[in-house]
């Protein structure tokens, strides 16, 4: 190979770079990398040693970009599943629920008597889930939304049949305990079999207007999941410390600029402030010129910005990190708790509680200097037993109190991925009880 680096290396370069391929570059050894970018003499004009110098650092950016890639895939585990529409619909419809085969595969080989829906939603998931298991008795379906929760209630009606006990609540998931005692008390003492969470927000939330969820349409800055709180995202920008404010950009929005944006907002509060998703996100198109990435950069920043702001309103990570240990001590052993993610910061909060409840955040030891984690040969045969059972559990992660079934998150198939765009950042991650 290395004579063909000498002789066309310019060709070669544009050849692997203009295709995009990543493995083709990391098979590259740095130390390659100034032959293949131009092996010139001194007799060179001043030209040639510029082209060899933009060579160098396109074949470095684009050689760090491939290992992100490939260490972003040895994260995860790709959905093999084949993606199914909703009656043969070339485009999905704005309810279909994302990485549902998958969803309905985790609870496949448990026997659901019980089942609760912490995020109801339009129903998607639990309307499979009831059609899919005819020895489900008691479903528990919750929502905080009040629209939600309406639509959700429709489709599950149209399910009920005499045997199936069914319950809809107007409740955040923070309340599951609370929830299963006063709907399901006989079963308190044996727990429930099957818990799902879909931390994803509905179309109905995002399209209107009202809601202020959108970075594209006016509305007022609310972001309010429950419309009974108190607390909007307007509170937040006019009133909030000035430090706060930037923790709340800085921590929940990811944004690296988060400073300038924290101190244009503060700025703005001489003028009146700002009252509505349309005055944020002028703010923040006039901090984003069009030589920094034009109409895709401020839309970008303003979804982060709108995310921060939306996480600090509904107080999302703490409650969704409480309500996981909650979710857990209710399941019956051998239940399962599904939960799908949007974003970075949910998925490090799933993965870090699982492993939490696990043991394993306290050094792997308990009050007692004993292991949490049972024998060697308990674990494999564990792990062994659950791979010829179910073929989509790859690697787990098994303590004493239970298993985590997704060492590495499943992600949605490329599939689905092309044809639902809402899944393509999701991210699914499953708890069994022991």
């Amino acid at each position: 190979m290395a004579g063909v680096i000498r002789s066309k290396p310019l060709f070669l370069c544009s050849s692997i770079l203009s295709n995009n391929n990543n493995k083709a570059l990391l098979r590259i050894p740095r130390r390659s990398i100034n032959v293949i970018a131009g092996n010139l003499n001194s007799s060179e004009t001043k030209k040639k040693e510029k082209e060899k110098r933009k060579m160098r650092k396109e074949i470095e950016v684009a050689r760090a970009t491939a290992e992100a890639v490939v260490n972003k895939e040895k994260r995860r585990t790709r959905s093999s599943r084949e993606y199914k529409m909703a009656d043969g619909d070339e485009v999905p419809s704005s309810h279909v629920p994302v990485m549902l085969g998958e969803v309905l595969d985790i609870f496949s080989s448990v026997r659901l008597r019980s089942f609760v829906d912490c995020t109801l939603g339009a129903a998607g998931h639990s309307s499979s889930i009831i059609q899919s298991h005819s020895e489900l008795k008691h479903f528990v379906g919750m929502d905080v939304d009040p629209v939600a929760r309406k639509l959700g209630h429709f489709h599950i009606d149209s399910l009920m049949h005499p045997t199936l006990k069914a319950s809809i609540l107007l409740k955040n998931f923070k309340y599951i305990k609370s929830v299963v005692a006063d709907t399901l008390p006989e079963l308190l003492d044996v727990g429930v079999d099957g818990i799902l969470m879909d931390l994803g927000m509905s179309s109905m939330q995002v399209n209107n207007p009202e809601r202020g969820f959108s970075v594209l349409q006016e509305g007022p800055l609310d972001m309010r999941m429950d419309p009974q709180a108190t607390l909007t995202a307007e509170d937040i920008v006019n009133s909030w410390p000035e430090s706060e404010l930037g923790r709340v950009l800085r921590d929940y929005g990811e944004e690296s600029n988060w400073h300038l944006l924290q101190t244009r907002i503060v700025k703005a509060r001489l003028n009146g402030g700002l009252h509505s998703t349309g005055e944020l996100v002028d703010l923040i198109r006039g901090m984003s010129p069009a030589s920094r990435g034009g109409r895709q950069g401020w839309i970008k920043t303003a979804t982060r910005v709108f995310q921060g702001l939306r996480i600090a309103v509904n107080d999302e990570l703490k409650t969704l990190q409480n309500s996981l240990y909650s979710s857990f001590d209710v399941l019956a052993p051998g239940g399962r708790l599904a939960v799908i993610s949007f974003h970075s910061l949910e998925d490090r909060v799933v993965k870090q509680t699982f492993l939490d409840i696990l043991g394993f955040q306290r050094e792997e030891i308990n009050g007692e200097g004993n292991s949490v984690k049972p024998e060697r040969q308990i674990e494999e045969r564990v792990e062994k037993e659950l791979k010829e059972k179910e073929a989509w559990i790859k690697q787990t992660v098994i303590g004493s109190k239970g298993v985590i079934l997704t060492k590495r998150p499943i992600t949605p198939s490329e599939e689905e991925e092309r044809l639902n765009r809402r899944a393509r950042s999701a991210k699914l991650r499953v708890i069994q009880k022991l």
